[in-house]
């Protein structure tokens, strides 16, 4: 398995935070990653 460039808790934070409502699109812009890469996460 490849290793991540986030850890865990990064990733979690950022689907927690999606899920209260912030967009997905400005999430994804302040880690770097394509939102195909955050669904894939979800």
């Amino acid at each position: 398995m490849i290793a991540s460039r986030f850890s865990e808790e990064q990733i979690i934070k950022a689907i927690k935070e999606a899920e209260v409502g912030r967009k997905v699109p400005d999430i994804c812009r302040d880690l770097g990653v394509s939102e195909a890469t955050f669904y894939t996460w979800r």
